[in-house]
């Protein structure tokens, strides 16, 4: 008994460094500015809802995309090496926007008093293509469908319960202190990108 709950343990925990690569590429921190500014117009109980219904579609996007990337990959006839490789250039490429953020802004117009539908809360903020590349590269990695959705789901809890919690978050901490936090994240995001990077080229060289 002891040894299976040992078993257990250990399995757990070789998942945590994935969850933690899921948050960081989801980056909820640093879209709690953007979602904020999005969602201004609105009062706390509908952000609230807004940002609920878009955490539910962007999860269902995640999953869909573990179950049905192996199919798009023989589809476009892409090889596992060239999605670690990308992925990896891809998550360099955001972690050194994280570090050294660029001055932008995202608008939402509204059009005929519409809230924001998938676009741009759902996609690309939460299921863009830097998480949905990291997927099909880790569950690769992983070998394993219930790992990866466990690990998905976790990630996507702990990034919708920051989210969720924008307009507190936003009040409680200052710009200076969500900047911080964002940079912080990019730097590890960096060893992330790099590791995957390597595997991609280790996986071509043999």
């Amino acid at each position: 008994m002891l040894k299976k709950f040992v078993y257990n343990l250990a399995e757990a925990m070789t998942i945590f460094p994935l969850i933690l690569s899921l948050i960081l590429i989801i980056d909820p921190l640093g879209n709690i500015p953007i979602f904020a500014s999005i969602l201004s117009p609105y009062s706390q109980q509908e952000q609230h809802k807004i940002i609920f219904r878009e955490l539910l579609i962007s999860l269902g996007i995640l999953i869909g995309f573990l179950y049905l990337g192996e199919l798009l990959l023989i589809w476009l006839d892409l090889s596992v090496t060239a999605i670690e490789v990308s992925g990896g250039i891809i998550l360099f490429m955001i972690a050194l926007g994280m570090i050294f953020p660029t001055i932008t802004t995202t608008t939402f117009a509204e059009k005929d008093g519409e809230t924001p539908f998938i676009v741009p809360l759902s996609v690309p903020l939460i299921a863009g293509p830097s998480i949905l590349a990291a997927i099909m590269a880790y569950s690769r990695q992983v070998n394993s469908d219930l790992k990866m959705l466990f690990a998905i789901v976790i990630a996507w809890a702990v990034s919708g319960c920051l989210l969720i919690l924008t307009p507190i978050i936003k009040k409680v901490m200052k710009a200076r202190a969500l900047t911080a936090c964002t940079r912080l994240m990019g730097l590890v995001l960096t060893f992330i990108a790099i590791q995957m990077l390597l595997e991609g080229v280790k996986s071509f060289s043999q």
